[in-house]
């Protein structure tokens, strides 16, 4: 047989295997009903043409390299102390202007397996255990820390620190699967994402393939305590901004781009 015959037998047994995965190998084994759908993004006419034409980001200051794993949202409290960020190992460490210390946590069952660990992937086996602080947010009248946590909802903490206390973990009897980022209005109203209702963040590769459109955006009343469904059917929704003067805020869509919602007073 040629060289080139087999390297095509290889290839095709290759495929095969792939197609197959009788050993259950594949990322996807543990979904089996996975599904990829099509994304229709925006034209070209609508992407923005404004450009960073002093390269303002290339020209930043690195800040804290090395010195925390896998931090996501930063904050700073009402007294402009900080920063406050979420690391990989489910704690919310505070920079005290001298070094860092931990500030809460999310997780009422951490163990050994939270310990540090080489590198911030070391983490995500064990990110429904240890808890995964992803959107920070300070409400300025209160203190309090709001947190959405991947795993545990949208959770808060006093200005102490300590262990976050649960707000959110479902809405509309449909359990909060991947909570990422929020933002608070003057009136205390925390509006917050859940990118997914089927995949956690430990699985984001799966919802990037798929496109999946069951990604939410919801609001909290502080006062009521209830929790209301704004959108629905989104594509992986993530970050949240509220506008200066609280008229509005927008939510980017992680497949779609950037949306805008008016607030209504």
């Amino acid at each position: 047989m040629t060289p080139t015959g087999v390297f095509a037998g290889v290839f095709l047994l290759l495929a095969l295997y792939c197609g197959i995965d009788p050993f259950k190998h594949s990322a996807i084994s543990s979904f089996p009903d996975f599904v990829a759908h099509k994304i229709d993004l925006p034209p070209w006419s609508e992407i923005p043409v404004e450009r960073d034409t002093q390269n303002l980001l290339q020209k930043a200051e690195i800040k804290f390299l090395n010195q925390v794993q896998g931090p996501e949202s930063v904050a700073f409290d009402p007294l402009g102390r900080g920063p406050y960020t979420g690391v990989a190992d489910g704690r919310i460490l505070f920079w005290n202007g001298n070094s860092w210390t931990s500030f809460a946590y999310t997780s009422p069952n951490r163990s050994e397996l939270c310990s540090p660990k080489p590198s911030p992937l070391s983490y995500v086996k064990n990110e429904h255990i240890c808890g995964r602080p992803l959107g920070l947010r300070f409400d300025k009248k209160t203190g309090d820390l709001y947190i959405a946590d991947a795993y545990f909802g949208l959770m808060k903490v006093g200005a102490e620190g300590g262990l976050a206390t649960p707000l959110v973990t479902q809405a509309e009897g449909v359990p909060l699967r991947f909570t990422n980022d929020l933002d608070i209005d003057d009136e205390g109203n925390v509006y917050f994402t859940d990118s997914s209702i089927k995949y956690q963040r430990r699985n984001f590769m799966h919802l990037v393939f798929s496109g999946e459109d069951d990604g939410r955006l919801l609001k909290y009343n502080q006062v009521t305590g209830e929790t209301t469904v704004l959108l629905r059917n989104l594509q992986f929704p993530n970050g949240v901004s509220m506008s200066k003067d609280g008229s509005f805020f927008v939510f980017s869509e992680c497949s779609v781009g950037v949306n805008e919602i008016l607030v209504e007073r």
